[in-house]
């Protein structure tokens, strides 16, 4: 009716009479005919060429009846892709089609062509990499915003946008736990969501550098170091490999339980300051990919203290999600994190129910960022801005464009609620307890890592095969996950710890169940089995031709 009631405005003001209706026809009501004007008018501006509303109507009812019917049969279909590389180019014209198609038809194309070339991430019996979350919240979280495209780089050019994102941001911050000085409203520090960790730490790393040089005008670049650990994500890698950066990895142990110690980190920085060389910032990581370590933060903020200038980075890209339970978070080190961390990233996107992208960037000290990143030409002035009266986040990231990506979180967080998160993560640790207990039991199987939330770290290794060296163990190994990959029906990850060949359990998907495990259990339990048979002849046949 509102909308009726603006379009009648529209009308009276354009002064059109109503005609008179001629005799045989029954009188017209004004708002009647006004909607007989906005019909016609939406005639007159339909192209063949494009979609009109309703065309986009029944397709969209028609995607939503497809996304509903593929999450009903998600549980039936093989997990991985099982089509072979440059298959779609061979099923694709070689050029784009000169007169627009038919829209149907590229739905069904869709289905025919591209579904069957998709990993399903959601499936429950996903385990492989980290989780990738998704919701129906969320889902039409992304519908709306896409539908706006409001590229939201400022607050003049989209104001909900900048302003849900600042709100939500302090929503996650507090359902975490984290300390009120992240927050936005202290205006000091604050949230920003990023695409991915990548990102987050590139910005984190960009803020660091740049505070550093204002403190230390005489250091040159190329004595700058960045500081990760053996264990930390390829990201902080990368982040070197971008900015031009020497990177050092700093060696964890296995009796360490991969995770880097304070005595680790301050040896390091009495070597490289030695050496003339200027660590300016830690990646430090609650969660590591491989293993689920948990870095001490505890002893590394004891050593940051004493270095005011080395900006401490927490990654909790996967684990960090897990502070939404207050049972977890002495484990997670949350209160360490509080107390020394100047930035911290977790992607909800993975473990939170909230789809790709939804990277959360913390930082202590807002101004770090845009001192580092604030360039405003003429054309990107606004009287908001210039006054400091609000949050331009384009200053708080790498690009200038920026998706409405706050909306899917408030869909979520008020729909799922803090009770909603914490029984979805309580469910996958329990999980995870169920799987780990298995293998516990196992004959065949032992942990090259200690079980952490919802990640469990395994490899092949019988007690009857105790005498085999690792590389050996490593070889059987690498023929059991083998066989593990070619399978369609589960997926897990490789990974290797300290040299050690292993297989990672990484559990997410809202949709696994007890049932799923079970038969994962089973799965890995027959795997084993077979790769232990075959290679216990291959040894008997090489032992064969060694015979004199």
């Amino acid at each position: 009716m509102a909308h009726c009631i603006r379009y009648l405005r529209l009308g009276q003001q354009a002064q059109e009479p109503i005609p008179t209706p001629s005799r045989g026809h029954q009188p017209i009501s004004k708002l009647d005919w006004h909607l007989q004007r906005i019909r016609r008018s939406v005639d007159r501006v339909s192209n063949p060429l494009f979609m009109d509303i309703g065309q986009f109507r029944r397709a969209g009812y028609q995607a939503i009846d497809r996304i509903c019917d593929y999450y009903i049969s998600l549980r039936d279909m093989s997990v991985t892709s099982q089509v072979e590389p440059g298959y779609l180019r061979k099923l694709l014209p070689a050029s784009a089609p000169t007169v627009g198609e038919d829209f149907q038809l590229i739905a069904d194309d869709y289905l025919k062509y591209i579904l069957p070339g998709l990993t399903h991430w959601q499936h429950p019996s996903f385990f492989a990499y980290c989780p990738a979350s998704c919701s129906f919240e969320s889902i039409l979280g992304e519908i709306y915003a896409s539908s706006m495209s409001n590229p939201g780089f400022s607050w003049s050019v989209g104001p909900a946008c900048t302003e849900l994102e600042a709100v939500v941001m302090d929503w996650s911050a507090q359902i975490l736990g984290l300390d009120k000085s992240f927050c936005n409203t202290t205006e000091v520090g604050g949230g920003v969501i990023q695409a991915t960790a990548c990102d987050a730490a590139l910005v984190a790393t960009v803020a660091a550098r740049s505070r550093y040089i204002h403190e230390h005008p005489q250091v040159p670049l190329e004595k700058l170091i960045l500081y990760t650990t053996t264990q930390t994500h390829s990201l902080g890698e990368k982040t070197g490999l971008i900015l031009g950066l020497k990177v050092r990895a700093l060696q964890v142990t296995e009796e360490d339980e991969f995770a880097l110690r304070g005595e680790t980190l301050e040896m390091a920085l009495k070597e490289d300051v030695h050496v003339g060389l200027h660590p300016f910032i830690l990646i430090a990581t609650l969660g590591t990919t491989s293993s689920g370590a948990v870095d001490r933060l505890d002893e590394i903020g004891d050593v940051v203290k004493s270095h005011p200038f080395l900006w401490l980075h927490v990654d909790a890209a996967w684990a960090g999600v897990a502070l939404v339970c207050p049972e977890y978070r002495e484990v997670c080190q949350l209160p360490a994190i509080n107390s020394y961390a100047d930035s911290f990233c977790t992607n909800f996107h993975k473990w939170g129910l909230i789809q790709l992208d939804a990277s959360c960037l913390w930082v202590r000290q807002r101004k770090h960022l845009t001192d580092a990143l604030d360039v405003t030409p003429e054309f990107l002035r606004s009287k908001c801005g210039d006054a400091g009266t609000a949050i331009d986040y384009r200053n708080w990231n790498i690009g200038l464009s920026r998706r409405f990506r706050s909306l899917k979180f408030w869909f979520v967080l008020r729909a799922r609620g803090i009770e909603g998160f914490q029984k979805h993560i309580t469910n996958c640790i329990k999980l995870n307890t169920q799987f780990a207990q298995g293998i516990r039991e196992s004959d065949q199987f032992s942990f090259v890592a200690k079980p952490f939330l919802a990640l469990t770290v395994f490899r092949l290794a019988p007690q009857s095969l105790s005498h085999l060296t690792t590389s050996e163990l490593n070889g059987l190994n690498r023929a059991f996950y083998a066989r593990l990959a070619a399978r369609d029906d589960i997926a897990m990850t490789q990974t290797e710890l300290n040299g050690v060949f292993c297989v990672r359990m990484s559990i997410g998907a809202e949709r696994t169940v007890e049932g799923d495990i079970d038969r994962a259990l089973a799965v890995i339990a027959e795997e084993g089995r077979i790769a232990l048979q075959e290679w216990e002849n291959m040894q008997t046949q090489v032992g064969l031709c060694c015979v004199p």
